[in-house]
């Protein structure tokens, strides 16, 4: 008996020692792979997973930004076996964005954008479809008003109805999520379908609830799972099937809005994008372009949850920082009164008047910091920046937090401080290296439309109400994970002035 144990326990170190003998084979072999592929400094990946775990789950923007200030402005991750290159500073995204613009334009592939859009629309599309697209809605929005007055009017106009809203409240405590949300969402409505909906439409939040999932997805950990193991994924419940389905729903929603503007359209006189879009379907004769009714659809969805998410998050900031640092909220109000008064509708030329509202907004956008990471990219061939190889087709992730934070621009780049946007005189002081619409041929499309809104609805909010915690409560500035950075869910009172 004793022998018959001995002999098997002999097998079992002889199969263990090879174990470990393949293992630590395979390890060495990884290290090879790594080191011969002569990437960015970075953290070292294990196999399979990558690094995971140096990014986690529980706080994965932060762990970015750490290895960001451990490895430089160019550095190497993976995720699982696949190497991506993060740039960080305004001299990488410069060099990189707007010094070789026309090698950084293209989107990496993604299988979870890829499910959702099918690589149309407009801003996880490429090459010649993606400028054709991008030029024709520059165009159309410019056609349409942004920028000039005939769009301050309308904006003015749903501020009335903003504000009109939170008076209902009578001071007493609410979210403002909804109401923001649905006002900045109205502007881009009107717009692309060529009139606004009321706060309190079924189908209007309908609409905002599949686009927001869908939004949300990519940057969350279901959406880096499924572009991870995307046949596994197919399989499995979870929030991807929310959204997969969402888009599906959101379907016949367009189409209907697609259907009516064909029967009330005048080709001679469009009212909005859609409008736009269809008589560039029957005139387009590049084919490579595909203005087609299927592109027309995922191009209103990247608008709608484009123009609706990044301003109504910033607002919702802006609301929360009012109420959390009631001095600056009080010296807006103040410089308000000075320059408006408390009963004439204020215009976008009293911007340059108002040079500490201004720097509050801005310093809103920097604090609050919604866009952590500007969407991805890779190079279409190899190059270098800031001295490192960039490989082509490797993806490429800008972390824009890192230059909204920097100490060299900024002297508490920590602290809520609009003095950041103010000289020793008190006027606005613009800086080159604030960009939260990133910079390049891939910069935000709406970026003049959001300053826009970002100024009429904040001025005219701040006009008509002083912004209130609730009694004993202590309001978290604490920011959600996911496309756009938001608050969490707070509650406020809107007392009229």
């Amino acid at each position: 008996m004793a022998s018959v144990l001995s002999q098997l326990m002999g097998q079992w170190i002889d199969v263990q020692g090879l174990l470990i003998f393949l293992c630590v084979l395979l390890l060495v072999k990884h290290l090879r792979d790594v080191q011969s592929k002569n990437m960015p400094p970075g953290p070292f990946p294990l196999p399979i997973i990558g690094n995971l775990i140096n990014i986690g789950f529980r706080d994965p923007l932060g762990s970015f930004q750490r290895i960001a200030e451990r490895y430089g402005d160019v550095s190497t991750l993976y995720m699982g076996n696949q190497p991506c290159i993060m740039l960080t500073g305004y001299e990488s995204f410069k060099e990189a964005f707007v010094e070789q613009a026309d090698i950084f334009t293209d989107r990496p592939h993604f299988p979870v954008n890829d499910k959702l859009t099918k690589g149309k629309g407009l801003f996880m599309s490429n090459g010649h479809m993606w400028r054709q697209q991008r030029r024709f809605a520059l165009a159309t929005l410019k056609y349409f008003g942004v920028g000039k007055k005939t769009l301050e009017n309308f904006i003015l106009q749903e501020c009335c109805c903003l504000c009109d809203s939170v008076q209902t409240e009578q001071g007493l405590p609410f979210d403002p999520q909804c109401l923001v949300t649905s006002a900045v969402a109205n502007i881009i409505s009107g717009l692309v379908f060529g009139h606004r909906f009321e706060y309190d439409d079924h189908q209007f939040h309908l609409m905002q609830k599949y686009v927001d999932d869908m939004l949300q997805l990519p940057i969350s950990n279901w959406g880096r799972l499924y572009n991870q193991f995307p046949a596994l994924m197919s399989l499995l419940p979870g929030q991807h099937q929310t959204a997969f389905a969402g888009m599906y729903k959101l379907q016949p929603l367009l189409q209907e809005e697609f259907r009516k503007h064909k029967e009330e359209r005048d080709p001679s006189n469009p009212r909005d994008y859609i409008d736009c879009y269809l008589d560039e379907i029957e005139k387009c004769k590049d084919s490579e372009a595909e203005f087609t009714e299927e592109n027309l659809m995922y191009c209103v969805v990247d608008l709608f949850g484009a123009g609706t998410e990044t301003s109504s998050t910033t607002l919702r900031w802006a609301l929360l920082f009012m109420v959390k640092y009631p001095d600056v909220q009080e010296k807006v109000q103040s410089e308000i009164d000075q320059v408006i008064g408390q009963t004439r509708q204020l215009q976008m030329d009293d911007r340059t008047n108002l040079p500490y509202t201004y720097a509050v907004i801005h310093e809103i956008q920097r604090f609050a910091n919604i866009i952590t990471f500007t969407p991805p990219r890779v190079a279409n061939k190899d190059t270098t920046v800031r001295g490192q190889l960039i490989p082509k087709g490797v993806m490429v992730l800008p972390l824009l937090k890192t230059i909204l934070q920097d100490k060299n621009e900024y002297s508490t780049p920590y602290e809520f401080n609009p003095a950041h946007f103010l000289d020793e005189n008190g006027m606005f002081l613009k800086k080159d290296t604030f960009i939260p619409f990133s910079i390049g041929k891939r910069m935000c499309p709406g970026e003049q439309l959001a300053r826009m809104e970002l100024f009429l609805f904040f001025t005219s909010l701040m006009q008509r109400f002083t912004f209130l915690p609730l009694d004993g409560q202590t309001l978290s500035l604490k920011g959600s994970i996911s496309v756009s950075s938001g608050p969490e869910p707070f509650q406020i009172c809107a007392v009229p002035r």
